[in-house]
């Protein structure tokens, strides 16, 4: 029965939530009976992870919003539709993030670093500061998505990674703030997870083998191992969790360093000059 649902009752937002880790974790949540609105930018996309998560549990409650988790007006859009489920915000994932490309730090192009900062950042940020204030009345959770890079040292991720830090310590301050309000905010630090942020890097020859070689645990992850810590988090389980950013990797990040592919992507030659400081004149940004 519904009611005997540990989630039953409550309602949530997940963002980037029409495919990988985001579609895994509505999944999860709407399987524990929470009311989920999940939010992306492509809504035929979205409506095909709504069919999905029906197929599976069809009593669930699924709303769809199609938005731009980085624009602070669709994001004050898909939470209000979440809070007028039920008159409460308990839940909020703010899983819209990742790259698109390997870049040595010195010709990455300011653009890039602002694409990635958008995606990364500012969507955990605008989730948070805009979500609180709906959860205030009886408290909630939010638990944003990190990655194993910000421990572990990755070349050609630099400003990925460096956003990635900078969610984790927004995480500790945002928890810190929000305690007196019942807020609990963590973070889950996914390993190499096989989504479609991720593609680009499966799709270089070699990817999912090297990782797999320095992970304890002998492989790269899929959306669900990530989405199941995510749902503990989010959970009354963790009632006396907040402030934390928890590594769901496999074990990669005691690994050392992560696999470099620079020098496949770029060519040794390059590279070479791009370790001593020479930027080439034609890939200067």
């Amino acid at each position: 029965m519904t009611g005997t649902k540990i989630l039953a009752g409550k309602t949530a937002l997940v963002t980037g939530a029409s495919s990988g880790i985001g579609k895994a974790t509505a999944l999860m949540l709407s399987q524990d009976g929470a009311a989920v609105t999940i939010m992306g930018r492509r809504e035929d996309a979205l409506l095909a992870a709504r069919d999905d998560i029906l197929a599976t549990t069809p009593e669930a409650r699924v709303e769809v919003h199609a938005g731009d988790a980085t624009e602070e007006e669709d994001v004050r859009r898909a939470l209000a539709k979440a809070h007028a489920i039920a008159g409460r915000l308990d839940i909020v994932v703010p899983a819209v993030g990742g790259s698109n490309n390997y870049s040595p730090l010195l010709i990455e192009p300011t653009e890039h670093i602002f694409y990635v900062f958008k995606r990364n950042f500012l969507s955990a940020f605008l989730a948070i500061r805009e979500s609180a204030p709906l959860m205030a009345a009886r408290g909630g959770s939010i638990v944003c998505v990190s990655t194993a890079v910000v421990a572990q040292s990755s070349t050609g991720l630099a400003s990925y990674a460096a956003m990635k830090a900078g969610v984790e310590r927004l995480v500790e301050l945002a928890a810190l703030e929000l305690g007196a309000a019942r807020i609990r905010v963590n973070s889950v630090r996914p390993g190499m997870t096989r989504s479609e942020a991720t593609q680009f890097m499966y799709e270089t020859e070699g990817t999912e083998e090297r990782y797999a070689a320095i992970t304890p645990l002998g492989r790269t992850g899929e959306p669900e191992d990530v989405a199941r810590a995510i749902r503990f988090l989010a959970g009354p389980e963790a009632g006396w969790v907040t402030g934390q950013n928890f590594a769901a990797d496999g074990g990669q990040q005691l690994g050392g360093l992560a696999p470099d592919f620079l020098d496949d992507a770029f060519g040794k030659e390059t590279m070479d000059k791009l370790r001593v400081g020479d930027v080439p004149q034609a890939l200067r940004p």
